[in-house]
């Protein structure tokens, strides 16, 4: 394992680590798998924070400098560029699964063309969805928003930021390529060095060269782009200058892709492509029954899912760690290890969790008070920033429990447990709390109310957690692994 990262301080690993003494002293985790966890989580959680505040960065200047309608463009045109994320990610869920069983089963050959087979699936399937933007944007921007001027932000902004779509995906395969070899430090600078980037960039296009929510759009190409010729120089070459080398190569003779290695990559990321997607698409019917109950409630309940997704960050390096650590042992056919590690990584994740919702909840309502300034509805945010304490927490158990899964190629079951949860659970319990027909801007609920969305808010990570708790627990993971090994790594 690198150890780079080791003597860089930094507060985001002393937490971890420090949460993971405690665990060792109380016996649920060893120290040693503790420290390995956190070496691979951290980076991880720190790309996340920096993803987060480019987002957060890209939406304040568009709105510093054009106004709340071409905030309104962004926003409508940000599930359509989620969708990247969301094919780009299952199919790199699958990278991993493949890259850290091949990387401690000493398979070389193997370890490569599972990364350059995975990257040509996804990009067969990122580049028409670019395609389908680029050429119809206005039509798809017009079929979440209804105000003109929004509509309008949004098609420039999608048409512009189509082209990243292929690269953005690629970006995912790389960065779990390296996750899975052991390796989190290294598509942590990368991405999180491209995020710095964008913001600087947009800050010019914007501001400087007054581009608008165009100039947005560019600098979210441009710097996708960078960082995926990063990771093709690295992969390639072996190392970057100021990153060091890289744990995995790329094999450039024929063959790039095989059709087993596509079955593999389509048959363990199918699941997970689904289940992004599906967890994104809801965010559409979920929105407009939140919008019934009036513009105060629709606000909170923005602000409660913001918080959320920023308290969700640690889930990024433990599933991802979880997942690689289990392959890793999985790789080499020790079982009992690799359900060791999957318990004690999912312990840990959750404790951090159970410890980040903890402190957000004492403070909720100074929490609420960074994102509105009006008495009148901060109770109001308050309350649900409070209910979002408790919902996150179980998406840390789900989390934790998905990394397993993922790693041995048993991913149907986070996909079952995240359309339960969403589609069957916490869109109708919603719905309850509405009426039947919608009256823009007034408060139009029925008995249930409110306490529908709390409801709706929670369940929506527990019913996955659940499901996916009960499919890690059984155990059956491990033996659909052995279908996915290396030849020669024999069970234990």
């Amino acid at each position: 394992m690198s150890s780079r990262w080791r003597t860089v301080p930094n507060p985001v690993r002393w937490l971890l680590l420090s949460i993971g003494s405690l665990l060792a002293r109380l016996g649920v985790i060893d120290p040693r798998r503790a420290e390995r966890t956190t070496d691979l989580a951290w980076p991880r959680i720190v790309t996340g924070i920096a993803r987060m505040s480019k987002s957060a960065a890209d939406v304040a200047m568009v709105g510093i400098a054009l106004g709340p309608a071409a905030i309104a463009g962004v926003g409508l045109a940000a599930p359509y560029w989620g969708l990247a994320f969301a094919i780009g990610g299952g199919v790199a869920g699958a990278t991993i699964s493949l890259v850290s069983q091949r990387y401690t089963g000493g398979t070389t050959d193997g370890l490569s063309l599972a990364v350059t087979t995975s990257a040509v699936v996804v990009a067969a399937l990122t580049l028409p969805l670019a395609a389908l933007y680029l050429t119809v944007a206005e039509p798809l921007i017009a079929l979440v928003g209804n105000d003109a001027a929004s509509i309008a932000y949004g098609a420039e902004y999608l048409a512009v930021v189509a082209l990243g779509v292929p690269f953005a995906a690629l970006n995912l395969i790389g960065s779990r390529t390296l996750v899975g070899a052991d390796d989190a430090w290294t598509p942590m600078m990368l991405r999180a060095g491209g995020a710095v980037a964008n913001v600087v960039l947009n800050a010019v296009l914007i501001f400087g060269l007054e581009m608008g929510v165009v100039g947005a759009a560019i600098g979210t190409v441009v710097a996708n782009a960078l960082v995926l010729v990063a990771f093709g120089v690295g992969f390639t070459v072996g190392w970057l200058p100021g990153i060091g080398a890289f744990p995995v190569t790329i094999d450039r003779s024929r063959p790039h892709a095989t059709i087993a290695d596509a079955r593999d990559v389509i048959d363990i990321g199918t699941p997970l492509v689904f289940t992004n997607v599906a967890r994104r698409a809801a965010q559409f019917p979920m929105l407009a029954i939140v919008a019934l109950f009036g513009p105060n409630v629709l606000a909170a309940y923005v602000v409660a899912r913001r918080v959320r997704d920023l308290m969700d960050t640690p889930g990024w390096g433990f599933s991802l760690a979880s997942s690689s650590l289990v392959g890793q042992e999985l790789g080499t056919g020790d079982e009992r290890a690799a359900d060791t590690y999957g318990r004690e990584v999912l312990w840990f994740g959750t404790a951090v969790y159970l410890v980040s919702a903890g402190l957000v909840l004492v403070f909720a309502e100074q929490v609420g008070r960074l994102f509105v300034d009006d008495p009148s509805i901060l109770p109001l945010v308050t309350t649900f920033i409070a209910v979002a304490c408790v919902s996150v927490v179980f998406r840390g158990i789900s989390g934790g429990a998905t990394g397993p899964l993922r790693a041995s190629g048993d991913t149907r079951w986070p996909f079952y447990g995240q359309v339960l949860g969403l589609y069957v659970a916490a869109i109708p319990v919603a719905l309850l709390g509405a009426t039947a027909v919608p009256i823009p801007y007034v408060e139009t609920v029925t008995p249930l109310g409110i306490g529908a969305l709390y409801a709706a808010l929670i369940l929506e990570t527990l019913v996955p957690a659940a499901v996916t708790y009960y499919r890690f627990a059984a155990g059956h993971w491990k033996a659909i692994s052995r279908a996915y090994r290396p030849e020669g790594a024999a069970s234990d």
